[in-house]
């Protein structure tokens, strides 16, 4: 199978890179809004014109000259897609016009070995002949016009970009835009999709990073440096992941510019569209109720769920005592969870996550049996009944799985309405350590039968 062509997305900030990434993906992966500077990883997604499978790279602003703090370390993230790509897509602005900013990216990209095209955006209401002109001065070849927001002429610009990928006897062409045939690929079902959430600046990339071995997403010592929820594929001992390292949430309060509120929302989404949440927490500070927030959120979700207490190896045995206390005191919810103590920097622990990981999706995809089911329940009533409610006491007669992540187990009886949820917890605890259904939510619904005389 012959690999994927890669197409990547780069140019100044608000260009409309994430705009275009939308519309060759067809989805909303990208953060998109009325601000510069929203992305700054590598962001990938998948994409097909015709017969041809691609893969397209959303990139942060591009500032080649910058030599320290974020924007150098998001120009190395640039630099580094670049490298790894097929076609270079350069976005500049039809209405902004020719500036020293798409020069200097311009002298960068001339000297590379890729194909690169220029690509003007936001030119509808133009003239193609007024809108390119000026352009032809980068000295990259006949620039195109297209509007990424309208899909005015999309579908030609990628044709144009994978057209030496295109097999001899393929004829067929599918425009973006001009009729918007464009469907993306989907690689990802038996994959386990873990989401890294947590406070700002607890580790989530670093982590990454040492997961997959490189400086995949930036690691940089400011609160919040990550913005959008990036994925990230990733192979360890033949087990299949995309790893989603997500924004920093903040209590809402301290959430004041419109870019964290997009951020929010990208990690609120990627729990909700993940299998597996890794929740870490910094050993250095205090658990705090934002980290409760969010591990409630997580739970209610429904997502199987591991918990890492990250920076394990910079504090004294008091403080880690200290930590043990508030995880107890403020995170008694997630006793099902299993907890790790790690260093995302030092590699400590890491592999022990991922094995706590793969257990807890192969608990959240566990298959019931009803005999087992039924035999358990029958154990548990046994050893201890549930308590009366007024004359009636509730009387269960089975049980069936009712779905999966989380596994649901739906109990049938009489009189279930009265169930107490302290005996909920109690029969929870029982479905759980017969099942090994360790690091996942578990949801109970009881059906009660309905009594044919109630109404006579």
């Amino acid at each position: 199978m012959a690999l994927k062509p890669v197409v990547t997305l780069v140019g100044r900030p608000n260009v409309g890179k994430s705009t275009l990434f939308n519309r060759l993906t067809r989805s909303r992966s990208a953060l998109v809004a009325d601000f510069s500077g929203l992305t700054r990883d590598r962001h990938y997604g998948e994409g097909r014109m015709g017969d041809i499978p691609f893969i397209v790279v959303d990139t942060g602003g591009f500032e080649p000259v910058a030599k320290t703090g974020i924007l150098h370390h998001m120009a190395k993230q640039t630099e580094q897609a670049i490298a790894e790509s097929d076609v270079v897509v350069f976005l500049v602005d039809a209405r902004a016009g020719l500036n020293a900013h798409d020069r200097e990216i311009a002298n960068l990209l001339r000297k590379l070995a890729q194909t690169v095209i220029v690509c003007v955006n936001k030119a509808e209401g133009m003239s193609h002949t007024s809108a390119v002109a000026e352009f032809f001065e980068l000295g990259l070849g006949q620039p195109h016009a297209i509007s990424a927001s309208h899909g005015d002429g999309v579908g030609l610009l990628i044709e144009a970009a994978l057209d030496s990928f295109r097999e001899p006897a393929s004829q067929t062409t599918e425009a973006l835009g001009d009729g918007d045939t464009f469907e993306p690929t989907d690689e990802t079902e038996h994959r386990i999709k873990l989401a890294i959430v947590g406070r700002p600046n607890v580790g989530k990339s670093t982590l990454i990073n040492t997961f997959v071995g490189e400086n995949r997403v930036i690691a940089f010592d400011m609160p919040g440096t990550t913005r959008d929820a990036i994925e990230i594929e990733f192979e360890r001992d033949g087990r299949q992941y995309t790893l989603i390292d997500t924004a920093g949430l903040r209590r809402r309060g301290k959430v004041f510019e419109a870019v964290e509120k997009f951020s929010v929302i990208k990690t609120l989404q990627a729990i909700e569209a993940c299998n597996v949440v890794l929740l870490m927490v910094d050993a250095q500070q205090d658990i705090s109720d934002q980290d409760a927030h969010i591990a409630g959120f997580v739970v209610e979700s429904g997502r199987a769920l591991v918990v890492a207490i990250n920076k394990w190896d910079n504090i004294s045995r008091e403080q880690r005592e200290r930590i043990e206390r508030e995880y107890e005191r403020k995170l008694r919810f997630l006793s099902f969870a299993k907890l790790h103590h790690i260093s995302a920097l030092r590699g400590q622990g890491v592999n022990a996550v991922l094995r706590s990981v793969k257990s807890a999706h192969a608990a959240a995809f566990s298959k019931l049996s009803t005999p087992k089911l039924t035999r358990t329940l029958e154990d548990a009533v046994a050893q201890q009944q549930p308590p009366r409610r007024g004359i009636f006491r509730p009387k269960m007669r089975y049980a069936h799985q009712g779905g999966q992540n989380p596994p649901l187990i739906i109990i049938h009886g009489n009189a279930l309405d009265s169930v107490s949820d302290p005996y909920k917890r109690y029969l929870e605890s029982k479905f759980r350590d017969v099942f090994e259904l360790a690091g996942t939510p578990l949801r109970i619904q009881f059906k009660s039968s309905h009594n044919p005389y109630v109404d006579g």
